[in-house]
């Protein structure tokens, strides 16, 4: 007899189909099934008048010999930060998809603001004091010009009786274009170097106003803006004239970023995701799942079936794409997530188990966040490596976190692309990756005016590793890291680093590498500033 634990089967079978059938009522998939409810016909009413008064497009017969996009609606319930529905936002999308690059197109790259820049401007302004004010531009991308001329046919539900078989011929870039974000990013940016703002050097979306004794920061991720400084009359300033340009929609002070909920309490903030927390467990069909107190399991025992492939691979995919997201404020999850996302090609009920307990895990966790808290502004880093821990491949996985006094700013967990032939090497590449780490965290740390003056020391518990670093003298059975022995050494020679040694029992990059017992990986989670929001907020983290 094979049980519904051995084939990783959910119980009842249809409870997905029934998900579906929920999520298509609160938010549409088209405009088919938006159309049945007054308040999404609205917002599509809302967004094409939007669309108008922009200027976006107008109508001409289809040309000859240029290709003509199509386009569709998108819909999504915009929530406010207790979990209440803000508006029901609907948008139109040109699909860029069909664009032909040197046609209707040409450059397309443009920045976000990185993780650790975000965090990083969070912990300076709790530690200057500085406000954290937040806005975003109404139709972002509609502000960008195009270079080349696009065409597209007109919208679902609002084709003009006059001309039905005329065609909209872009004046903006318009969203789903491949170059609207950069489009949008270069007028942007345009409008505030001409304020007075210049570039980081270490992140291109953050940008700095630096005159007298006036400091502003800048932290652009698409058209979602965080904004922290010393002198409100220049900020007040900045936002007048963004006014008179974009259409500005303010949210004063920041609590809501990217899905990021940023609670201030009587020792800091506190950074989490619990509603998209509790979506991923109500998405895998786990609400009344057991909790467990790790992630992965210690001690893995495969049943004959196990490796036989799953039979929903792109609910699998759904899902283990999901939780990426939610390591953004959960690095206790980092490294349960990166074993899952290995296995996306061709998962197998072995690896669904694994999906499947990951999920408990955070049912059980799910108000945890991340504390930010006053303290010296002092960078230091841990890097750690698990040799040889693949028994497929035996490759290895380093892992490492870097923190601004007592909190976490960046870290990592990355399966090495080449087999250690020791320990030893195993813990060097992940020195060496680190090591590129804290240098960017430097140079960024730079242009915030918090200059590291002595060398960064980066946390390690291998002791032959260490030796190898401050050894110039370079070995035959070591050649093959070269590269690697000359840019930490070259770093260490500069003092831009120093090694120093940590013992495993104290090295919080273990939990980066490997799978724990309980006590141990609750004990090293409390070193990620990782707890319970109840917990911090009654001042017991």
């Amino acid at each position: 007899m094979t049980t519904r634990l051995q084939t990783g089967t959910l119980k009842p079978k249809k409870f997905f189909d029934l998900l579906v059938v929920a999520d298509m009522q609160s938010t549409p998939s088209c405009y088919t099934e938006a159309v049945k409810y007054s308040h999404w016909r609205q917002a599509m009413s809302s967004e094409f008048m939007a669309l108008q008064s922009q200027g976006t497009w107008h109508l001409t017969p289809p040309p000859s010999h240029t290709p003509v996009l199509g386009c569709r609606w998108t819909f999504k319930t915009k929530l406010n930060p207790d979990g209440t529905v803000n508006r029901y936002k609907a948008r139109l999308v040109a699909q860029g998809f069909c664009q032909e690059k040197g046609v209707n197109y040409q450059q397309t790259f443009s920045p976000v603001a990185k993780m650790p820049t975000i965090r990083v401007l969070l912990i300076i302004s709790l530690h200057r004091g500085w406000p954290i004010h937040q806005f975003d531009i109404n139709n972002a991308f509609l502000h960008g010009d195009l270079q080349k001329d696009v065409y597209m046919k007109q919208p679902q539900g609002f084709i003009d009786p006059q001309q039905p078989n005329h065609v909209c011929k872009l004046r903006k870039a318009l969203y789903g274009l491949k170059q609207a974000p950069r489009q949008w990013f270069h007028k942007h940016t345009s409008f505030l170097q001409a304020f007075g703002f210049h570039f980081s050097k270490a992140d291109p979306s953050l940008l700095i106003y630096d005159k007298n004794d006036t400091q502003l920061y800048l932290l652009i991720y698409v058209d979602d803006i965080l904004i922290s400084g010393n002198n409100k009359h220049t900020l007040q300033q900045l936002l007048a004239q963004l006014r008179q340009t974009f259409s500005l929609k303010q949210l004063d002070n920041a609590n809501l970023f990217l899905g990021i909920q940023i609670q201030t309490t009587a020792t800091g903030l506190f950074l989490h995701q619990a509603h998209y927390a509790r979506d991923i467990i109500h998405s895998a069909g786990l609400d009344s799942s057991k909790p467990v107190i790790t992630p992965i399991s210690l001690k893995e025992i495969k049943s004959l079936t196990d490796s036989q492939p799953y039979d929903n691979p792109t609910f699998y995919r759904q899902i283990a794409g999901s939780l990426q997201y939610l390591t953004v404020t959960r690095p206790d999850i980092a490294f349960a997530t990166n074993i899952i996302c290995q296995h996306m090609h061709s998962p197998t009920i072995f690896d669904f188990k694994r999906l499947k307990r990951l999920i408990r895990y955070i049912k059980g966790t799910q108000s945890h966040g991340m504390q930010i808290s006053k303290g010296a502004l002092t960078l230091t880093a841990y890097a750690d490596a698990d040799w040889a821990s693949n028994s497929e491949d035996r490759k290895s996985i380093s892992g490492f976190c870097a923190y601004l006094g007592p909190n976490l700013i960046s870290w990592s967990v990355k399966k090495q692309s080449t087999v250690a032939k020791s320990s030893t090497e195993a813990e060097y590449r992940a020195l060496a990756a680190v090591t590129s780490d804290v240098i960017w965290l430097r140079r960024l740390l730079n242009d915030f005016k918090a200059t590291q003056l002595a060398p960064t020391q980066i946390m390690c518990d291998n002791v032959s590793a260490i030796a190898l670093a401050n050894n110039p003298v370079f070995h035959a059975r070591t050649k093959h890291i070269e590269i690697d022995h000359h840019f930490i050494s070259d770093h260490i020679t500069r003092r831009t680093i120093s090694l120093n040694h940590i013992s495993s029992v104290d090295q919080p990059a273990d939990i980066l590498t490997k799978p724990l017992t309980g006590e141990r990986f609750t004990n090293l989670r409390s070193k990620l500033t990782i707890c319970n929001s109840d917990r911090h907020f009654e001042g017991g983290c």
